[in-house]
């Protein structure tokens, strides 16, 4: 059991000695909290029910989030005492160990298991409630101390090429954004100078036409629009579905046509527009705006792009009206819509060079990110079966 291991801290800081509060981030672990939160959140006048801890004790936070569903558990690495709040639960070992072999124990589905069978269900839907006495029950089978050592510096080496790996990705898409945006905003040409051609202002509507077809009973799939997939299968992105069960009412797209969302995102501020690839007909919600590209005018594979871009916000931002949303949906009128204006190529040569262009740099960082998601399943596959 755990208990062999290690024991509770409960040593306090009762003379207020000592000042600097740590907390526990899931993504950061143990850290002041001048650095986490850029201020003192903790009362200093208030600090003596606060547990002492020091180097390499254990700490749990119960709160629950995205990064550590069951709470992180974290080891303390400062040289100095730091002290957390009494909401934690502080706990140290009993001889040397390897820290942080227990550190990738504690995040591993071994302890997801236990804590979920273990927690006690009438806990705060934010936090996981478990006694001590429970926690410190938990059955653990240890290897060798080289075996622990190995296994520790394996997940180490794993963590850090996925932070580098994540690092690419986040730097990809900066340069993704900001190429897209040099593009449409003529800053980049594509072609010679003396071939160019002045681009002009086309409504939306222009090239592009409203689809209201029904679906009736033609398509099965469900269709949601993701950041990373575009127009893909509920059921696949959820792992359920969200959509009604009667279809009949939805739109019908077909592959190589068009759904705008008008729900906003971090990376969408003015909803997402994406073009159906997956598959070769879906259905979506009546909340979405449909359209099909005329490629005689602009190319299906330019405008794909486009929207991927920040250009056209500007003219969704002017018919949108400030803060008004219906259905949590930006209050983007259909006509309104339709007669958005955008500045793009006329030139099919230019727009052929443009859409090649954003082509290969969407696929370089298409490669990464799907590079960062095998390494994240290898760690939760490895977590799943190292510590078993």
């Amino acid at each position: 059991m755990l208990s062999a291991i290690f024991e509770k801290n409960t040593k306090k800081n009762s003379d207020g000695a000592i000042s600097n509060v740590i907390c526990n981030s899931a993504k950061q672990g143990l850290i002041p909290q001048r650095e986490y939160f850029d201020k003192d959140i903790a009362n200093s006048d208030n600090t003596a029910g606060y547990y002492i801890i020091e180097q390499n004790d254990f700490v749990y936070n119960p709160r629950k989030s995205a990064d550590a569903p069951y709470g992180p558990i974290s080891s303390y690495k400062y040289v100095d005492p730091g002290i957390v709040s009494p909401l934690y639960l502080c706990f140290r070992a009993k001889s040397i160990i390897n820290p942080r072999y227990y550190e990738w124990y504690f995040k591993s589905s071994v302890w997801h298991r236990y804590i979920y069978m273990s927690g006690d269900s009438g806990a705060r839907h934010d936090r996981v409630s478990i006694k001590d006495d429970t926690f410190f029950a938990m059955p653990i089978h240890l290897p060798s101390e080289n075996e622990q050592r190995r296994i520790a510096s394996f997940l180490d080496i794993l963590e850090s090429r996925i932070e580098k790996q994540r690092t690419l990705v986040d730097s990809l898409k900066k340069y993704k954004r900001g190429t897209f945006d040099a593009v449409f905003s003529q800053k980049i040409r594509l072609i010679p100078k003396p071939q160019q051609r002045e681009w002009r202002s086309y409504k939306l509507s222009d090239f592009a036409s409203r689809i209201t077809r029904k679906n009736g009973v033609q398509s099965d799939i469900p269709l949601t629009i993701s950041a990373q997939y575009g127009l893909i299968d509920q059921r696949d992105f959820f792992s359920k579905t969200v959509a009604s069960a009667d279809m009949s009412n939805y739109y019908l797209l077909h592959k190589g046509e068009y759904a705008y969302n008008r729900s906003t995102s971090s990376d969408y501020p003015f909803g997402s527009v994406k073009r159906l690839e997956l598959y070769p007909m879906g259905a979506v919600s009546t909340l979405y705006l449909c359209f099909t590209v005329n490629n005689d005018i602009i190319l299906s594979d330019l405008i794909k792009w486009y929207f991927e871009s920040s250009k056209w916000h500007r003219t969704v931002q002017e018919i949108c009206a400030e803060g008004a949303r219906n259905h949590g949906l930006l209050n983007v009128p259909t006509n309104g819509f339709f007669n958005t204006i955008h500045m793009l190529p006329s030139d099919p040569v230019e727009q052929m060079a443009i859409a090649r262009y954003l082509e290969l740099i969407q696929y370089k960082y298409d490669v990464a990110l799907q590079e960062l998601d095998m390494l994240m399943f290898l760690k939760n596959g490895f977590l799943q079966q190292l510590f078993i």
